[in-house]
């Protein structure tokens, strides 16, 4: 296995943000001269989810183009027109310039209200309520990627008394630019949720300790089990001198919470912005958002989402 070589700071949301458009054509032009979702999104090293969410979003601004008459977007359906305009495509293609990145999503900032009605729906539709709730709270309490959520540990969260580190940290080997952050686990809700979805591993079996420290878990277990007691998968991938690792069954898990809690259009990402537009209402900087988010770079920062700016005409309004 070859070295892991760190990315730099805010490499890592400029891929989120602004997916290469490269990529994205390089999905299209594989479905459509054969390739199955499967086959693509094992080769590109993404869920399959995510690699029809692309192709749609980018086949969506090239059928304008290319005037695909009734593409339907669902089902195999939206494939197989994609192959009979194969020859449309590929031309249209060569001088294609995508007016947003591919596979995007509107920035869409989450109310109080809605991940409160959101977490309703996942408990009522999960076979795991405690930890699906937990892992849908834990994106927008500390603005962490899954990847890195897939990593932690118990030890991350608890200290060997059993209470919470609330001043914890992401440790290097979590953290995705490989280097550590402060890490701040300071929500209510995620503390009561994480207690009963730790309590029931417990019951379980799962990830325990002989020893009566950290609540009778084992400190180095990950923090979220499945039901056999198995971590999330992490599979490395990339070339020598360029290995990147990939979570795909944590990007599983909350594409289907995201659909438990009839969010359309909301991902991972969104909670990231979420996380930001909180912050900023409080007073943050850009620089202070970015320690939270491991961002050392404010083009980074704001790529994600700009802060709030008012008109000069709200600034001056009622000095006095």
């Amino acid at each position: 296995m070859g070295k892991d070589t760190k990315p730099r700071d805010g490499d890592q949301d400029a891929i989120e943000v602004n997916e290469t458009a490269a990529q994205s054509v390089g999905m299209l032009k594989a479905v459509i001269s054969g390739e199955t979702y499967e086959a693509v999104a094992a080769r590109f090293g993404k869920s399959r989810t995510a690699v029809e969410r692309r192709i749609k979003a980018i086949a969506a601004q090239l059928s304008k183009e290319v005037g695909i008459q009734g593409l339907n977007e669902e089902g195999a359906a939206f494939v197989r027109r994609l192959r009979l305009h194969q020859d449309a495509i590929l031309m249209a293609l060569e001088s294609f310039e995508p007016s947003l990145p591919c596979g995007s999503r509107e920035t869409r900032i989450l109310s109080s209200e809605e991940i409160a009605q959101a977490v309703l729906r996942i408990k009522g539709r999960s076979s795991r309520p405690w930890h699906d709730i937990a892992l849908f709270y834990l994106l927008f309490a500390t603005g962490a990627r899954p990847l890195e959520i897939a990593r932690l540990e118990v030890r991350d969260y608890l200290d060997a008394d059993g209470s919470v580190r609330r001043e914890s940290q992401m440790r290097a080997e979590v953290a995705i630019t490989r280097k550590p952050r402060s890490l701040y686990f300071t929500s209510t809700r995620l503390d009561e949720v994480l207690t009963l979805y730790l309590k029931e591993r417990l019951a379980l079996q799962l990830g325990v300790h002989t020893a009566g420290a950290y609540r009778g878990l084992d400190p180095d277990s990950r923090l979220f089990l499945s039901a056999t007691g198995e971590g999330f998968k992490v599979t490395p991938y990339g070339k020598e001198g360029q290995l990147r690792f990939l979570c795909r069954p944590i990007l599983e898990t909350y594409d289907k919470l995201f659909r438990y809690a009839e969010l359309k259009g909301v991902s991972a990402l969104s909670a990231r912005r979420t996380v930001i537009s909180r912050l900023y209402e409080r007073g943050a900087n850009e620089d202070q958002v970015g320690l939270l988010l491991g961002i050392s770079e404010r083009s980074a920062v704001r790529a994600l989402l700009s802060r709030p700016k008012p008109t000069i005409a709200v600034l001056v309004n009622e000095l006095i």
